[in-house]
């Protein structure tokens, strides 16, 4: 890694248009608020795509009283599971993060080094209180991460103006190029997967394009196993 103009703008001119924030707002709404609002008829709502339904088979799913009464009128679209959403879900996340990982070993840093790195990045003068609450780890775990962060030049960390007890934490204009390469490289598998034109708007769909392309088959034979006997 050379030193690049980096933080949150960006790297060498590019602008992310998708962070962590964005992409957890896009899943909350397509997978989540469904689930919480109705937990017996959110299987319905995940149309699979032609090619998940060949792999996996259409899945055991709950449906409503109404959707029920419905199924006379047309003909009803298969529903994804919610063990095929989980899933998708494991292994999108697990590729999600492996791009930020291959950057992160060459430094000797992990994943909890790339969280307390975005957060800090994107919201400068961040107290160690705010972080620990964002990132729900101890205060001896944290204290380990900024020990690496902090003593290679990554982040800055100033008293308070008001309380001199408290502890600010900034990037150091290496952090933020790293901050923004990690971004970068996570920016771009979103941008492939928001951009895949088979049924887009279809939650697995988005999760399926998140996978790497040469994974999705193994995926989907591993999926079509559980619905009945390998693909």
């Amino acid at each position: 890694m050379g030193a690049h103009a980096g933080g949150a703008g960006g790297v060498d001119g590019y602008q992310p248009a998708w962070n962590m924030s964005t992409t957890l707002t896009y899943i909350a709404r397509t997978l989540l608020l469904p689930i919480l609002s109705d937990p017996t008829s959110f299987a319905p709502t995940f149309v699979s795509s032609p090619a998940l339904r060949a792999a996996t088979g259409p899945g055991p799913h709950v449906t409503s009283p109404a959707l029920r009464e419905r199924k006379d009128a047309a003909e009803p679209a298969a529903a994804c599971s919610s063990d095929d959403l989980i899933e998708l879900l494991f292994f999108a996340y697990r590729d999600f993060v492996g791009d930020p990982d291959r950057i992160l070993a060459e430094y000797g840093f992990g994943r909890a080094h790339h969280r307390v790195l975005h957060f800090v990045d994107r919201y400068p003068g961040l107290t160690i209180a705010e972080l620990l609450d964002i990132l729900r780890i101890t205060k001896q775990s944290l204290n380990r991460v900024l020990k690496d962060l902090i003593g290679q030049g990554y982040i800055a960390q100033r008293p308070g103006t008001q309380d001199r007890r408290q502890r600010l934490l900034t990037c150091t204009p290496s952090g933020a190029a790293l901050a923004a390469d990690l971004t970068r490289v996570q920016a771009r598998r979103l941008a492939r997967a928001l951009a895949s034109p088979e049924d887009a708007a279809a939650p697995e769909s988005f999760l399926m394009a998140m996978i790497e392309p040469d994974e999705r088959a193994v995926v989907r034979r591993l999926m079509a196993r559980r619905g009945g006997g390998a693909a």
